[in-house]
């Protein structure tokens, strides 16, 4: 058992010096050099990705974005969001004109591969 658990760390080791550091990506080294990350929402989903009467976005999706632009410049402010249609939402992000894309979209094997596409964590199921 020790044996196994010292080559189990010794692999760890030589993949990690292997790996080396992760990179942050283009899209990550403009929206820094942009100074704000273009998200988007669905804008008309109540409680999802929606204005309110003082055209603040409001919503579990608009958090999401307010999160990541958190996450990036320590600042929720530093997002702006673009309203998508469902037939909109993966050609907007496939062309740059958003940077995440943060409403809803089913992850099927087909979207990442022929599309492209790095889900991330599910934030929300549906039945």
């Amino acid at each position: 058992m020790r044996h196994i658990r010292f080559c189990m760390a010794v692999l760890a080791i030589i993949l990690c010096c292997w790996a080396g550091p992760a990179q942050a990506g283009e899209t990550l080294d403009a929206v820094r050099a942009r100074g704000f990350v273009q998200v988007g929402v669905n804008g008309s989903l109540f409680g999802f990705g929606m204005p309110d009467d003082k055209g603040v976005w409001r919503g579990l999706d608009s958090d999401t974005g307010r999160a990541v632009a958190t996450a990036i410049f320590g600042d929720p402010e530093k997002v702006k969001f673009t309203p998508l249609t469902a037939v909109q939402r993966f050609t907007a992000l496939q062309s740059g004109e958003i940077d995440v894309l943060c409403r809803n979209a089913t992850r099927t094997l087909s979207r990442e591969t022929a599309l492209g596409l790095d889900f991330v964590q599910v934030n929300y199921y549906d039945g």
